[in-house]
């Protein structure tokens, strides 16, 4: 299972964010950084995949609207493949 901690503490902008998503998920090099491109890496993956939002307040302070945004990809990318979720997280 691949897994993806994002927390809001520790992510200052975008391409920090998408580089988090890509070290962590191992996507592909023409990844693009953008929430099209998140979104069609997530729907093609074949390997069960978690993504954790931690601490979205700080997160939203830094991007603002972008983490409704996220959220949103994140949602429909789930919905299209079943073998990826997300979930707030705040144990961290």
């Amino acid at each position: 299972m691949k897994s993806c901690i994002l927390d809001g503490n520790l992510i200052w902008d975008k391409e920090m964010l998408h580089q988090e998503l890509r070290e962590a998920l191992g996507f592909p090099a023409w990844y693009g950084g953008n929430l099209d491109a998140l979104y069609d890496c997530l729907t093609d993956l074949q390997e069960e995949t978690v993504i954790c939002l931690a601490h979205e307040e700080e997160l939203e302070e830094r991007l603002g609207g972008y983490v409704r945004m996220l959220k949103r990809a994140l949602t429909e990318a789930a919905a299209k493949n079943p073998l990826v979720r997300w979930e707030d997280c705040e144990r961290i």
